[in-house]
């Protein structure tokens, strides 16, 4: 009773249902609390199966808000195959409004392959990777930069599993018709959610959607449009769901993320001010920003400058910095 985590999900019933993973975890208020996690399941026979979750961090709107109105407009009918819908994966961090659970102070992207025993986060981590993950040919884990950073548009991929999975995780990507997608080196061991998906046997797609703790008109097409073309990729509907305006066609410009190199960080406390916009390209040695020491008004800024070239990634949108906060990113033309 007091460890896992609690369903009554039928994965092989077709039809529409709605529950909730229960997470057992006392607190001062209520000894027998439980978290939890809303989950929609939509089954048309066999076919492909899909996983769409939001809310891994909870400041990350755009996903939770497409997500839960996907799972109000997706019938039965409208496919072939199942979808599985969690629009709220670390539910406590979305409803504080944070990037992590403040019950836990736990980052699910950060928590897997989890804990059966461990944390709120732990479990669901676990459940997801060892439960979850293995009954879908695909996992769509929709991202953005959240309170703190505004990030380039684009979908992402880790670079896992054999080449045929490699393959198909690419094609899908590239079908979600955003600017950029980038392929990041994290490593089969990674506690991310794709590597997660990739160990579970399952194909790990993401993106970054956004950022700034908001949801814009653009970012919650292209959000809305990306879930849409990887429903018809996989053959799981016909025709858009979500998307309010005609499907755009856009060339994908591809980005590696491989090295901290491709990152400037803090090194000590200070207020950025930033030299270039997400988006524009940049060489080695050209200036990124500078970094200000409010405290000592006789120094004069120091400059920051890029260690390599490409297209800039993100950047923190908090000016007031310290050390250890990543300032500014960038990615690696393919």
């Amino acid at each position: 009773m007091h460890t896992g985590i609690f369903h009554d999900l039928d994965l092989d019933a077709d039809g529409k249902s709605s529950s909730y993973l229960s997470i057992p975890f006392s607190v001062d208020r209520s000894p027998y609390f439980q978290v939890k996690v809303p989950v929609i399941r939509i089954r048309n026979g066999d076919g492909p199966s899909l996983l769409l979750m939001a809310g891994n961090h909870g400041d990350e709107y755009e996903g939770e808000i497409s997500l839960v109105r996907l799972a109000r407009l997706l019938e039965p009918e409208h496919i072939r195959g199942s979808v599985t819908i969690i629009p709220f994966a670390n539910a406590p961090a979305v409803m504080a409004a944070r990037r992590r659970s403040p019950l836990d102070e736990g980052n699910m992207n950060r928590a897997f392959p989890g804990d059966p025993n461990g944390t709120p986060t732990q479990r669901m981590a676990h459940f997801l990777e060892h439960e979850l993950f293995p009954k879908h040919d695909v996992v769509l884990d929709l991202h953005s930069g959240g309170t703190s950073m505004e990030h380039l548009l684009c979908a992402l991929i880790e670079r896992q599993g054999p080449p045929e999975q490699l393959a198909e995780a690419t094609r899908l990507m590239q079908a979600m018709a955003l600017p950029y997608g980038f392929i990041a080196e994290n490593g089969a061991s990674a506690p991310t959610s794709m590597a997660a998906a990739a160990r579970a046997g399952a194909i790990g797609l993401s993106g970054e959607f956004g950022g700034g703790g908001t949801a814009t008109r653009e970012s919650m097409a292209v959000t809305t449009q990306a879930i849409d073309n990887v429903l018809m990729a996989l053959g799981i509907c016909d025709k858009p769901v979500l998307s309010r305006d005609p499907l755009q066609n856009r060339t994908m410009t591809l980005l590696a993320l491989s090295s901290h190199e491709q990152a400037i960080y803090a090194t000590r406390r200070g207020w950025f001010e930033p030299a270039v916009a997400v988006g524009d390209t940049v060489k080695a040695g050209d200036v990124a920003g500078w970094y200000h020491d409010f405290e000592r008004l006789d120094l004069p800024e120091e400059s920051l400058h890029f260690s390599v070239g490409g297209v800039v990634l993100s950047r923190r949108l908090h000016t007031d910095s310290q050390a250890g906060d990543c300032l500014v990113q960038v990615g690696l033309l393919i």
